[in-house]
């Protein structure tokens, strides 16, 4: 729905309030008056002419406009001054865009081990349709939750928000291939358009870039090539789903399991970009959680690098340069990436959340939670977000804010844990909002799974050192820290500036440990 001219000004209202241009040009006001008083009050008996008070007059006038605009580029933060990078985007979409949400394809191989395949064919044709302009996508952790759910259509788009469904199945034998699709209208059920492809696997490109256009054609009316994946090797693209899938399991084991996959998937084919982009994530998430091999900042910076050098316009490789830079403490570099992958895709959800941990590592808490909000907003059934946002509020003493939005990121994370019940991150993160909501035993049941799941992933065991730190059960809380310290790696800036840990402050091995996280970071 378009917004009317008074909810555009309420919304602008909002962001200049976010902003503080309003404080600040009180300030500038007060401060314009006394010295528009000392001037009227001293002037004469120095026996300046009478223009130099009309003079000052204008001056302090012509001040407004400038001290409003520089309070809007540029934010106070406890890190100084910097150019406000984030921003409010104001929604504008209209009743009538169309909107499609793309379901995970069903696997119907032999031995239904195609999983991963069905969800990257279904993935590939939803990144392409994300691309055009005047088309809505549900992002994918929302529409992927429906893998293999079946039922009926027409609720599943009214819950999501979509007035169209893609939905299909493929069966993978050999080298032959069979993939149907079918886009319905949520409105009545019917289908607006579908076919059965019978090609061999080789052919599976061509097949996503040719379902992908057909459905643009459907909603748009408008004869549009999409392609779909730069990927000329089909054994290098399932090396490259493989991989996709491992690295979004978020698992100590899995983030190596991802980067031999996609270090395969390089070999099969050395100008695939978001293979390299991929290959570069796994070394900087293994940095930032399992494993501080000096070097492996080396070969994030250098892969993701690669991927950038291939394909300059992919937002996925300028999220993964972001990234790459962020492990290095690079925060300037890492702000221009992220900054850029939004401006390329504006609902580049990986660029949002890791500008957000950016900023939490640079203790600028503020816009750390800004950009969390914007993370879920662009992918709202993602429970990372809400639930760190959740965190920095409670630590910033806005408590009742912070109960509101956990209630909101416990119902998120409850449909998450019916899908994948062995996230123990899940269990863990929501644990932390569980607590705040006073409902303790089910938060250390929560822990409890979460550590039968992974008992030796250093992710898990810090985040259970927090919640314990905020049940004031210190040295449980201490005994998890070590152990997520000597399973693999914890950011020194992250354990600074995590509130959930400021009951261990003051405790003697807390110092011990920031010592020798600190002594760990340091390179060799």
């Amino acid at each position: 729905m378009k917004k009317s001219p008074l909810s555009f000004l309420s919304d602008l209202s909002s962001e200049l309030l976010r902003r503080k241009v309003y404080p600040v040009v009180v300030a500038y006001a007060v401060a314009a008056w006394v010295i528009l008083q000392i001037g009227e009050v001293t002037f004469e008996p120095l026996g300046l002419p009478d223009w130099a008070m009309t003079t000052l007059v204008i001056v302090v006038i012509a001040g407004f406009p400038v001290v409003g605009t520089l309070a809007w580029v540029f934010d106070i933060t406890p890190s100084g001054v910097r150019r406000d990078s984030t921003w409010q985007i104001f929604e504008s979409r209209d009743d009538d865009e169309p909107s499609i949400a793309v379901l995970p394809f069903a696997d119907m191989s032999p031995d239904c081990d195609q999983g991963y395949f069905c969800e990257g064919i279904a993935e590939e044709i939803l990144n392409a349709l994300t691309r055009i302009e005047s088309l809505h996508v549900v992002a994918r952790m929302s529409s992927f939750r429906y893998s293999g759910a079946g039922g009926d259509v027409r609720t599943m788009g009214k819950t999501l928000g979509a007035k169209t469904i893609l939905e299909g199945s493929v069966r993978k034998s050999g080298d032959q291939l069979r993939v149907t699709a079918q886009l319905i209208n949520v409105a009545d059920g019917y289908h607006l358009w579908s076919k059965t492809f019978d090609r061999e696997l080789k052919d599976v490109f061509a097949i996503q870039d040719e379902i992908a256009t057909s459905i643009v054609k459907s909603l748009l009316h408008t004869l549009v090539t999409v392609t779909t994946t730069e990927c000329c090797d089909v054994l290098a693209y399932e090396y490259y789903l493989r991989g996709r899938q491992y690295l979004n399991r978020f698992r100590k084991v899995e983030i190596e399991f991802a980067r031999q996959m996609f270090r395969q998937a390089i070999e099969k084919d050395l100008e695939f970009a978001l293979a390299w982009a991929g290959y570069a994530d796994c070394f900087s998430l293994a940095i930032m959680y399992a494993d501080s091999t000096p070097w492996f900042k080396d070969k994030a910076r250098e892969a993701s690098d690669r991927a950038l050098a291939l394909n300059p316009e992919l937002a996925e490789a300028h999220a993964s340069s972001g990234l790459a830079h962020l492990v290095r403490e690079e925060f300037e570099q890492a702000e221009s990436a992220f900054n850029t992958a939004i401006e390329i895709n504006p609902a580049s959800y990986e660029a949002y959340y890791y500008f957000a941990r950016t900023r939490f590592h640079q203790g600028d808490m503020e816009a750390a939670a800004r950009l969390f909000e914007k993370a879920a907003s662009v992918n709202p059934e993602d429970y990372q977000s809400r639930l760190l946002r959740v965190q920095i509020l409670r630590g910033g003493g806005q408590i009742e804010q912070a109960v509101v939005e956990a209630k909101e990121a416990i119902e998120v994370i409850e449909r998450h844990l019916e899908w994948h019940p062995d996230d123990a991150r899940a269990l863990n993160m929501g644990a932390a909002s569980l607590i705040l909501l006073d409902q303790v035993e089910r938060a250390v049941r929560w822990m409890q799974r979460a550590l039968e799941i992974d008992p030796d992933d250093s992710i898990v065991l810090y985040n259970v050192a927090c919640n314990y730190a905020t049940l004031d059960r210190v040295e449980e809380s201490i005994d998890y820290l070590e152990r997520a310290i000597d399973s693999g790696t914890v950011s020194e800036d992250w354990m600074r500036n995590d509130a959930d840990l400021a009951n261990l402050h003051a405790h003697p091995r807390y110092a011990m440990l920031l010592d020798r996280v600190t002594a760990d970071a340091k390179p060799t």
